[in-house]
C-alpha cells in the first residue's frame, strides 16, 4: 500500500479522553474513531489488525477441531426466560421490544441460542463430541466504559460451545481450548497466563481466565514466576489426545496464579518467595465447564449408548477479539508509539523514501516494493512529499516492527538501511538482501490453514 493513497488520519495531539496508552495510540494512529461512549468505527488500520486476529482466533479453532458457524447478534428473550437468566443477567444486557412488542436483547453471549440449535438438530450419542464456535459482535451496556476498546460497550468476540456426552469427555474439550487458547496468544506475540477464576453470570465451577500483564489491567492477581517461563512454540500438540492435552494443561495450570477474586494468601504463601509475584492484568479470555446447567434447563438431551436419553455436558469458551488489540499494545509500546509483534502487525515493513521525487530513490523504492509483494508481503511505502522527520514519526507511532529506509547516500554504496522497530538496530543490506531477511523474519508467521 502506497500511503499516499491511504486512509491513515494520524494525530499529532492526544485527545484528553484517553486515560491509557492504548487508546491514546489507537486514536493517534488513525486505527479508531469513536461514534459514542464504548462505541468505535475501526478505520482502516485498526480494521486490518482486527482481521490478523480474527484469522489467527480462525486458524487455532480449525488446528484444534471446532467448526465455525454464526448466529445472530439480535437474540430473543424467550431463550433466556427458558434457561433463567433472562432477570438474572443484570442491567449489562441491552433489552429491547420489536415492532410486534416482543421482548428480545443484543446477545451478550450465546449459551441460550447454541443450546437451541443443538436440541433441535442432535438426538444420538453417535454426534458427539461437537464444538461449535463463532466470531461475532456483542454489546454489554457498561455503565462507565472506559480505556477505549479495552473497556467498550460494543466488542469483537469469539465464542464457541463444546458438546460432550459425559464430564470425562467435556473436561478433555476444555483442557483441549486451554492448549488452543495458549498456542492462539503466542502466536500474537502475547504472554497469556492462565488463572483460576470466578465463574460470574455464566456460571459453572471449573473456569480459567487468560489475563496478560500490564500495568493498566483492571484485575489484580497473583501468579508463581515460574509459569511465565513456559511456552508452547513450535510443539506438536495432538487435540485428539487426552494426555497431551491434559499434561499440557497441568503443567501450567499446576503453578500458582489466580485473580484477585479466587486468591488464597495461605496457599500462596507455600510458593518459595522469590518467585512469588503480584501485578495488574488484562482479560482477553475465558474457558468454562458448566455441565448440564443449560442442557438440563432447555432439554438438550441425547440418547446414549444404552437407549436411555441423557443430559449433554457442555462448556463456553471466549477470546475478547477487540479487546486483544489493546492489550497487545499495553505490552507493546514506547514512548513513541506501537511496537507490532510480527504476528500480528498491519503491514509487514514501512519503506520511507528520503528523497521524493529523485529518479533512482523512487526506482529503487519501486523495486522493493514490488519485490515485497512478490513475496506475499505487505509493505506500507511513505510516498509522500513530507520531510524525513515527519515520515520517521510516522513509522514509529503506527508501529511496524521493520522500516527500510532508502536514500541518496545508500544507494552510492548499493544498499539500504533495515531497522528494527523494537530494538531500534539497523543493518546495511542490497535490495535483494533486505527481501531475503523480511521473507526469513515473516516465514514462522505464514500459515496454511483456510479461513472460513
Amino acid at each position: 500500500m502506497r500511503l499516499s493513497r491511504y486512509f491513515l488520519p494520524v494525530l499529532k495531539e492526544t485527545p484528553s479522553e484517553a486515560q491509557i496508552a492504548s487508546h491514546r495510540l489507537m486514536l493517534r494512529a488513525g486505527m479508531i474513531k469513536q461514534a459514542s461512549a464504548g462505541i468505535y468505527s475501526w478505520l482502516p488500520l485498526g480494521f486490518k489488525v482486527l482481521r490478523k486476529l480474527e484469522n489467527i482466533v480462525h486458524e487455532e479453532q480449525i488446528r484444534a477441531g471446532h467448526i465455525p458457524m454464526l448466529m445472530p447478534t439480535l437474540q430473543s428473550a424467550d431463550l433466556w426466560k427458558e434457561s433463567g437468566r433472562y432477570d438474572a443477567y443484570g442491567p449489562e444486557m441491552l433489552r429491547i421490544r420489536d415492532r410486534h412488542d416482543r421482548d428480545m436483547l443484543f446477545g451478550p453471549t450465546n449459551e441460550e441460542m447454541i443450546t437451541d440449535i443443538f436440541r433441535s438438530h442432535v438426538s444420538s450419542y453417535k454426534d458427539l463430541p461437537l464444538t461449535l464456535y463463532h466470531i461475532q459482535w456483542k454489546f454489554r451496556d457498561e455503565v462507565r466504559p472506559r480505556f477505549g476498546v479495552m473497556r467498550g460497550r460494543e466488542f469483537l468476540m469469539k465464542d464457541g460451545y463444546n458438546f460432550d456426552l459425559t464430564k470425562e469427555d467435556a473436561l478433555h474439550a476444555y483442557n483441549r481450548h486451554l492448549v488452543a487458547y495458549l498456542r492462539t496468544y503466542e502466536r500474537m506475540g502475547l504472554q497469556a497466563i492462565p488463572m483460576r477464576a470466578d465463574s460470574g453470570p455464566i456460571g459453572g465451577d471449573d473456569t480459567h481466565e487468560f489475563l496478560v500483564l500490564a500495568d493498566t489491567g483492571e484485575s489484580e492477581v497473583f501468579y508463581d514466576s515460574a509459569v511465565t517461563d513456559i511456552r508452547l512454540g513450535a510443539r506438536d500438540i495432538d487435540y485428539d489426545n487426552v494426555d497431551q492435552c491434559q499434561a499440557v494443561m497441568e503443567e501450567f495450570t499446576s503453578l500458582y496464579a489466580r485473580t484477585d477474586e479466587t486468591h488464597d494468601e495461605a496457599v500462596f504463601n507455600a510458593v518459595p518467595e522469590e518467585r512469588r509475584r503480584s501485578a495488574r492484568g488484562i482479560e482477553v479470555g475465558q474457558i468454562f465447564y458448566f455441565g448440564t446447567k443449560y442442557s438440563d434447563a432447555m432439554g438438550a438431551t441425547v440418547q446414549g449408548p444404552d437407549g436411555k436419553s441423557v443430559p449433554v455436558h457442555m462448556g463456553s469458551h471466549g477470546i475478547g477479539v477487540s479487546r486483544l488489540i489493546g492489550a497487545i499494545i499495553e505490552a507493546n509500546h514506547d514512548e513513541n508509539g506501537i511496537i507490532w509483534p510480527e504476528g500480528v502487525t498491519p503491514f509487514h515493513c514501512g519503506i520511507v523514501n528520503l528523497k521524493q521525487g529523485d529518479a533512482e530513490t523512487d526506482a529503487a523504492c519501486e523495486t522493493l516494493y514490488a519485490a515485497l509483494v512478490k513475496q506475499g508481503l505487505e509493505p506500507l511505502y511513505d510516498d509522500r512529499n513530507e520531510r524525513a522527520g515527519g515520515k520517521f514519526a510516522t513509522m514509529d507511532l503506527v508501529g511496524l516492527p521493520w522500516r527500510l529506509t532508502v536514500g541518496p547516500r545508500g544507494l552510492k554504496n548499493g544498499v539500504v538501511e533495515l531497522t528494527s522497530r523494537r530494538t531500534g538496530e539497523s543493518t546495511e543490506l542490497s535490495l535483494d538482501e533486505a527481501v531475503s531477511k523480511l521473507a526469513e523474519i515473516y516465514a514462522p508467521h505464514r500459515s496454511d490453514i483456510a479461513h472460513p
